[in-house]
């Protein structure tokens, strides 16, 4: 049987764009993605979502699209408009809470690799996508098992508004102003949302919870 010419073995070869305002992450994770052992080829590398979309190699089987690409852009308005036209998404980022997970695959991605992992971690990952599978690693799986089992504390509207603008840095008083409302109202409705936090295991009863909760529930951006 004759060997494979170099047309049979590109075609074999899993087309990846990768996406990222980093020049220097492009750089190293083309390189890397394009070792011969990975099945991948890199066919754009891009740090713009504008530069994606016109480059003459779009659309790609899988883009590997960084979360935060600080063009005004909605990460889940990029990875619809992605699986429109055929492509799927498997999304980089250096925060790997718990909101910013959900968000992505809620819009649709098929996989979530933070940074602070292996490229083999990205390689699996853009190889379950190009089969249309979900991955995810196994410390990201428990992460969202425990986010995905806490209970609902049963808020009310007025209390998680609160409970939002408190714990995005603003004071009672300017919640209050916000609310318009009284102060002493706003201190009723953090007290209340605290206590039915607390009632179903879940300790908000410092800012810095609070705040931190806010980031795993997606009121709040971690940066």
């Amino acid at each position: 049987m004759a060997p494979p010419n170099a047309q049979e073995v590109t075609a074999a070869l899993i087309r990846v764009a990768i996406v990222d305002d980093h020049q220097l992450v492009l750089d190293g994770l083309t390189a890397r993605l394009n070792a011969p052992d990975t099945g991948i080829t890199v066919v754009a590398s891009e740090t713009t979502w504008g530069g994606l979309i016109t480059n003459p190699e779009f659309p790609p089987e899988v883009v590997v699209l960084d979360l935060r690409l600080e063009d005004g852009i909605p990460v889940g308005t990029k990875i619809r408009a992605l699986t429109a036209i055929g492509s799927v998404t498997v999304v980089i980022s250096r925060h790997s809470d718990t909101a910013s997970i959900t968000t992505a695959l809620h819009a649709g991605a098929l996989g979530f690799v933070a940074k602070t992992e292996s490229v083999d971690e990205l390689v699996s990952a853009i190889r379950s996508a190009a089969v249309h599978q979900q991955h995810l690693s196994a410390p990201m799986q428990a992460a969202l098992a425990e986010y995905n089992a806490t209970p609902d504390p049963g808020l009310g509207r007025q209390e998680l508004r609160a409970l939002v603008l408190y714990a995005g840095g603003r004071s009672i008083k300017e919640v209050a102003y916000d609310m318009e409302t009284t102060e002493e109202t706003v201190k009723s409705y953090i007290k209340r949302g605290r206590r039915k936090y607390r009632e179903v295991g879940v300790d908000v009863g410092t800012r810095i919870l609070l705040r931190r909760h806010g980031i795993r529930e997606g009121w709040l951006s971690p940066e």
